[in-house]
């Protein structure tokens, strides 16, 4: 089955909203006016009939019989006649009239109730007769001062002609108008539901990877967070989109020199002549593959933090606590590298909001990329403390430091400050996505011995509990 479109059913729906509204004013209406005249058709009857008694109360009734006559009867003409003389119609043959004296005498009658009996005992009030083929309605006025009984009548189908106009009045505007409203309202739905079709269409015209917003000139109210939440959607799907790009190129980058040499050495140790030689070509392999792993590990950690500023929900984190864990995961590299390590200064308990997994991967980062950089038997300090209104994290150590003219770059992907070591260039660019992700600064300043680097950063208060 078919869908209706929004338009078609918003189309149905008035349609039918205006059917049960108007179809039960239309019938109370047309009950109401019908009654209305049938009320206002007797009362016609009625005063007609006391005005002929009054009119008969000053002529008398002996005045009413002529002596050659015994009866007065009024002509009446028929329908064509009446047609011809007046250019109209008159309904004059469809009402008539009657007067009887005390002893039920008819005196005077009009031509179409000459042969209309009175009933023994006459009774004011409606009546109803059928009556040589048509159905009369009779009103009865019987005046015992003056002793006389009048009688005024009117034909059904008169009344029926009524009715019948009544029904084109009141039926042939809806029977018409409703079609009619229909195509209108057909047209004013479309019209009306013109912003939807142009933001269709600007969607279909949207170019794959564009970050340009959509626009909608004079949109309406109601649609306009609409078009906010798409554009916030779109938004997001970019940046995902940017992400995998991101990542894909991160690994196609990174992956391929270790890779390649680490094959190179498998193949020398598979073709070296002596045991010694194998062996040492395995173990570059290994050491090579090593490397990789970690580089795999430090690309999975930026995509782990990418995908977490998408979803990630922020939650109380205790920097002690996660600073805790990170120093004994990296116990083992620290003891073989034979750095010197001290968690100097801290709090007991520093609680933030924000992403845990962001933070590890920051103290990660920060305490890897200086353990990389110092000499053997050097030193590295980590220091974590409520300063001015920020939680401030700061990690020195007394490597050869970072020239001032260079400290702006070593945020880029895979930036070396320097080929020797096993630095991957990703380091400090997990710490600067983990601080973007709170909002906090990163600072690369110059050691307090004067030898080395200490990278200072700085949560604003506002990530607090």
């Amino acid at each position: 089955m078919k869908r209706l479109s929004l338009s078609g059913r918003l189309r149905w729906m008035i349609i039918a909203v205006l059917i049960a509204v108007l179809l039960p004013i239309g019938l109370y209406s047309y009950n109401r006016t019908l009654k209305e005249t049938r009320e206002l058709l007797d009362g016609r009857l009625a005063q007609s009939a006391r005005t002929l008694d009054v009119l008969v109360q000053h002529a008398g009734l002996d005045a009413l019989r002529m002596p050659e006559q015994g009866l007065l009867v009024v002509p009446i003409l028929g329908r064509e006649a009446e047609e011809q003389l007046m250019h109209t119609r008159t309904y004059e043959t469809e009402v008539g009239y009657q007067v009887f004296d005390m002893h039920n005498r008819m005196r005077l009658t009009t031509t179409n109730l000459a042969k209309l009996p009175l009933q023994p005992a006459p009774v004011s009030g409606f009546e109803n007769h059928f009556f040589e083929g048509y159905g009369w309605r009779i009103f009865t006025l019987v005046d015992d001062v003056n002793n006389v009984v009048i009688r005024v009548g009117e034909r059904d189908d008169s009344r029926r002609d009524i009715t019948h106009a009544l029904w084109l009045d009141l039926g042939l505007p809806q029977l018409v108008g409703l079609p009619l409203l229909a195509v209108l309202v057909g047209w004013a739905v479309k019209r009306g539901l013109r912003p939807l079709e142009r933001l269709r269409q600007a969607l279909a015209s949207r170019a794959p990877g564009s970050r340009q917003p959509i626009q909608l000139d004079r949109s309406p109210q109601e649609l306009q967070p609409v078009v906010d939440a798409l554009n916030t959607q779109l938004e997001r799907l970019e940046d995902a989109l940017e992400r995998e790009r991101r990542f894909s190129a991160d690994v196609a980058h990174e992956l391929r020199t270790p890779l390649a040499s680490t094959m190179i050495h498998l193949d020398g140790a598979m073709a070296a002549p002596l045991p010694a030689d194998a062996q040492t070509a395995l173990t570059s392999a290994q050491s090579g593959l090593a490397r990789l792993a970690r580089r795999i590990e430090q690309l999975l950690a930026l995509a782990r933090l990418e995908a977490g500023a998408a979803v990630g929900q922020r939650s109380e984190v205790d920097l002690i606590v996660v600073a805790m864990n990170v120093i004994d995961e990296l116990a083992p590299l620290l003891g073989e590298s034979g750095v010197e390590f001290a968690f100097a200064e801290h709090d007991d308990s520093l609680v933030i909001y924000g992403y845990e997994a962001a933070m590890a991967a920051l103290l990660r980062n920060l305490i890897e990329n200086a353990m990389h950089h110092v000499p053997l038997g050097g030193q590295v300090q980590l220091s974590m403390r409520r300063s001015q209104g920020a939680t401030v994290i700061e990690v020195i150590d007394n490597g050869p430091g970072i020239p001032l003219e260079r400290r702006a770059s070593v945020f880029a992907r895979f930036h070396r400050e320097s080929s020797g070591g096993d630095g991957y260039g990703l380091g400090l660019s997990i710490v600067q996505r983990a601080a973007q992700l709170h909002n906090a600064t990163i600072e690369l300043l110059d050691a307090p011995s004067g030898r080395g680097l200490r990278v200072r950063v700085a949560i604003p208060g506002a990530s607090f509990p």
